[in-house]
């Protein structure tokens, strides 16, 4: 377990970064901005880059990207053994880069997609692209070889690249594999830290675990029509203990008709819904309950950030405030980049400034 002294830093440095980024009382002077430039200026007043605003989106989303990872790097080495959940919430990225270099295989690209370096928590060999075998050879992912190779256009299999998604069909099957293998990993994690190290982290994740699972049971009878039996197989399983599971709320949603708002009023998570007006059409919109939901996360990770200094609690909800900053700054840039004053992104993120 960390020593006083980490924890003891951990802490000041966390605070230090946390005061300086756009979470809390920095939010709203993201509303006054009204051109990516701007954005840009404000986000990195000492280093912003004087492009088009068409190549500014993507090389500010890289540098947003780049930045999080950065600092989430500096609060995780600064202990000698990191404790393996915080290795976990690091790892996120190096999922989002598998997915895209699967999706990018399926889509016969010879050219690797980019992705983000995690120095010595890293595990994928990416170098090896598109070579999945030689990617994976040593990780946890091994799984990811143990189905038929497929690529999207193929007649048949291709050699060393069994597992890539083809299709829709292959795309949701390996997001599936992929987020289980992720949140499973992670929920164990929390659990080889002593009780007191793991309070507010704890709450985070159950709640995330479970409203993932609804996002992703809206999203894929919303878009992909999938029946809600069929649904089932795609959540992630977690016994929370006495019979309770993470996937309970998703479960019980899918027992509830799509275009009936009058049907979902008693359902645990309905707070968290898009109204419908009076005599008008309704739908469930994932999208909305999405963002409702990352707000709410976001809400606890700031209630738990300082609440127990000396806890592993202060560097994992540094690490989720981070990355939330991190799709706050990245959806305000697509939509000022679209023409959409900020203040309409905010109403769309479900924030209140």
């Amino acid at each position: 377990m960390p020593g006083t002294g980490e924890r003891a830093y951990v802490y000041a440095k966390a605070c230090g970064i946390i005061g300086k980024s756009f979470v809390g009382k920095r939010i709203p002077q993201l509303v006054s901005v009204g051109r990516l430039s701007e954005l840009d200026r404000l986000v990195f007043p000492g280093n912003f880059h004087d492009l088009p605003e068409r190549e500014l989106l993507v090389d500010l989303e890289r540098r947003i990207l780049g930045r999080s990872v950065k600092q989430i790097l500096t609060i995780v080495n600064v202990y000698k053994k990191p404790p393996e959940l915080l290795i976990r919430l690091l790892r996120a990225y190096e999922y989002a880069d598998l997915k895209s270099a699967l999706i990018a295989l399926a889509g016969g690209e010879r050219a690797a997609p980019a992705r983000t370096p995690l120095e010595r928590f890293g595990t994928v060999h990416f170098e090896a692209y598109p070579d999945l075998k030689a990617m994976l050879k040593g990780t946890e992912f091994g799984f990811l070889l143990k189905d038929p190779p497929r690529a999207a256009g193929a007649g048949g299999p291709v050699p060393g690249n069994s597992a890539v998604p083809d299709g829709e069909t292959d795309s949701i099957r390996m997001q599936t594999m992929l987020d289980r293998h992720y949140y499973t990993a992670l929920w164990k994690s929390l659990f080889k830290l002593p009780k007191h190290d793991r309070e507010g982290i704890g709450n985070i994740l159950e709640e995330e675990i479970s409203l993932r699972n609804v996002v992703w049971a809206l999203r894929l009878r919303t878009y992909y029509r999938i029946e809600a039996e069929d649904v089932k197989e795609h959540l992630v399983i977690i016994e929370k203990g006495k019979g309770k599971s993470l996937a309970k709320d998703a479960l019980d949603s899918l027992e509830l008709p799509l275009d009936t708002w009058e049907a979902w009023g008693k359902w645990r998570r309905a707070e968290l819904l898009n109204r419908g007006s009076p005599g008008e059409p309704w739908a469930a919109d994932p999208r909305y309950f999405q963002n409702a939901a990352s707000a709410r996360l976001y809400r606890m990770a700031r209630l738990y950030f300082r609440r127990r200094p000396a806890s592993v609690d202060t560097p994992a909800c540094f690490i989720k405030l981070k990355q939330y900053e991190e799709d706050l700054l990245t959806s305000m840039a697509e939509g000022l980049s679209l023409g959409i004053p900020s203040r309409e992104v905010f109403s769309l993120l479900e924030l209140e400034v």
